[in-house]
């Protein structure tokens, strides 16, 4: 079982065009246009889904570089998601500035203190408020 990537595809290409664009080369078990969640619309790849490897060679080999709808398509061998996920908004960094040269001349080891630390030394615990009701968060719009 291939798992193909088709990218730089035309906004207005559906599934039954890909799945007769790949048929020709062999079986195809799924073919799955990306979404965008908020408008609806294509995002412009795809994945197809082919059993026989050779199969999936023949296709990469015909339609790499091949124009549909104005694009010059780019079928490869889909990668596997990380393991770390992938997926979600791009970035996801910032929020709050981090220094690390702050943390360079404090002591390393098991003190207490720091962040996320659960010493009763004046810092903030989760446990003080483990029975407090949540309250609601405001939207970030």
């Amino acid at each position: 079982m291939k798992n193909l990537f088709v990218g730089n595809m035309s906004f207005q290409t559906t599934e039954s065009e890909l799945r007769s664009m790949f048929e020709p080369f062999g079986q195809v078990t799924r073919v799955h246009i990306a979404m965008d969640r908020e408008t609806g619309r294509a995002r412009g790849f795809a994945f197809v889904e082919m059993p026989n490897d050779p199969d999936a060679a023949k296709a990469i080999a015909g339609l790499d570089g091949k124009e549909v709808g104005g694009r010059n398509l780019k079928v490869n061998e889909a990668r596997p998601k990380s393991a770390s996920g992938g997926g979600g908004p791009r970035g996801g960094g910032g929020g709050g500035g981090f220094d690390r040269d702050r943390d360079r001349d404090r002591p390393r080891g098991g003190g207490g203190g720091g962040r996320g630390g659960n010493s009763k030394s004046g810092r903030f615990s989760t446990e003080d408020y483990r029975d407090s009701p949540r309250q609601p968060r405001e939207p970030r719009w």
